[in-house]
């Protein structure tokens, strides 16, 4: 696919010492390694000058561009500035500022701020903090979790263990804790004729029954509000969320919503558990909290559960985790830019916009005969390809049919990186329609090829 002896030159380096992420190597045998050489708004520009339009945000983390020159800036100027400091004892106004900002912009409630560096630490802070405040307050028996089937919470031995993806669960399971699973809501297992409102009240009647036997052992239920991301981009009604923040209350649970790929815009409002006027115990933030430019992840909880480690050094009961770049000021300011941009601009409205279009594109798979279901929330879509529409049966992992539509998607200038055989977009917002309707051209061809043969 590369033409250029640079951008040879660059792959054949890369493959002689690099190990990629979610990927089995030999697979490069056939498919190509891509080098990007710059980014340019909603684009990935290649050594060899080839474009590529970014439709999943570079794993979900690109809000407002490639090499956007507000962040940019803000960050040079950062780093002329102050690179790092240890975070134990010491403190920097980006980390300040970030942390109020972050508590003015979330549900109400949330009032303190803990920084780790990638969404699965956040998770990792999130589940031993819910676990302490039981042990501080003389509760150690609650030493487990629920979390829903199709989870997925990042790749760290704790967060693997509240996650409910097979594969993982297989090769690691001797590593991981148990956690309880309680079913999805998702809408598209409803049963005939239920909409996804139904579904979900069913669901939490489940769910009600599973903290009926459990709750005197659990510390938390653990879930991704809206969108099960990596699960499939599976969706459900914001009202399971109302009703596990009420079960939560009833006994005696700690509610953590996961709005690490769902935050900041992505589900219509700037927080999916807005939808549902919900607070949880704890959000765990990170992908687009610095706009796609650093790694930083956090985690929001109440003064509750603050109070519960504030006590004097003998006792004993101080929060243990730590990572040396805790509160990076380069990542704390960019993070600053990013909400900035939210508070300057009409983001939002804008988004309302691009996924109407967005929406409007895709109707015209509905009725595509290996297209089960297309579903929507905010600048998330998903679609789904079957073997067999009425039965909703699918085609053998074995084929691959969503790769076929990835490498379709590089010889038309478009990065579609599907999850199985989910196709599915999550744009930078400053994508335009006319990209919009490039992306979906591209993917209803590559569809069309891949369901073929």
């Amino acid at each position: 696919m590369n033409t250029l002896p640079a951008a040879d030159a660059l792959v054949r380096r890369d493959l002689s010492r690099l190990w990629h992420p979610c990927t089995q190597m030999h697979d490069h045998r056939t498919v190509p390694m891509v080098p990007i050489a710059r980014g340019e708004g909603a684009w990935l520009i290649g050594t060899d000058g080839r474009r590529y339009l970014d439709g999943i945000s570079s794993w979900w983390t690109n809000l407002f561009g490639h090499a956007n020159p507000r962040i940019a800036a803000a960050l040079a100027d950062q780093a002329r500035t102050l690179e790092h400091v240890i975070f134990a004892g010491f403190t920097h106004e980006p980390a300040v500022a970030l942390a109020e900002e972050l508590v003015r912009v979330t549900p109400p409630g949330l009032e303190r701020v803990f920084y780790a560096d990638n969404g699965s630490a956040a998770i990792e802070v999130a589940l031993k903090m819910s676990f302490h405040y039981w042990l501080n307050q003389g509760h150690g028996e609650k030493t487990r979790f629920i979390a829903l089937t199709g989870s997925y919470h990042g790749e760290t031995l704790g967060a693997l263990s509240v996650s409910d993806v097979a594969l993982y669960r297989k090769t690691y399971a001797p590593l991981l804790l148990t956690p309880i699973l309680a079913p999805s809501p998702d809408a598209y297992e409803a049963e005939p004729g239920e909409s996804a409102a139904a579904a979900a009240h069913r669901r939490l009647g489940e769910l009600r029954t599973l903290l009926e036997q459990h709750a005197h052992e659990v510390c938390a239920v653990i879930v991704e509000p809206l969108v099960q991301c990596a699960g499939g981009m599976r969706m459900y009604h914001p009202d399971y969320l109302a009703g596990l923040r009420s079960l939560c209350d009833d006994f005696a649970v700690h509610f953590i919503a996961d709005e690490i790929a769902v935050g900041f815009g992505r589900t219509g409002t700037l927080f999916a558990c807005e939808q549902a006027r919900i607070t949880p115990d704890f959000m765990c933030l990170s992908k687009g909290l610095t706009g796609g430019f650093l790694p930083l992840s956090a985690v929001l909880t109440t003064t509750q559960v603050y109070e519960a480690f504030y006590a004097e050094y003998s006792a004993g009961k101080a929060f243990l985790h730590s990572h040396s770049y805790t509160g990076n000021p380069l990542a704390c300011r960019v993070a600053l830019e990013t909400l900035a941009i939210f508070r300057d601009e009409p983001v939002l409205e804008r988004n309302r916009e691009l996924a109407a279009h967005l929406a409007h594109r895709l109707d015209a798979l509905r009725d595509h005969p290996h297209v089960a279901d297309v579903r929507q929330t905010g600048m998330i879509a998903a679609v789904e390809l079957v073997a067999d529409k009425r039965g909703r049966t699918p085609f053998p992992a074995s084929d691959r049919r969503g790769l076929r539509v990835y490498l379709h998607g590089l010889t038309q200038g478009a990065l579609l990186r599907p999850l199985g055989d989910v196709i599915y977009f999550m744009p930078p917002y400053v994508i335009t329609t006319h990209e919009i309707d490039r992306l979906v051209d591209t993917a209803i061809e590559g569809i069309e090829r891949a369901v073929t043969g």
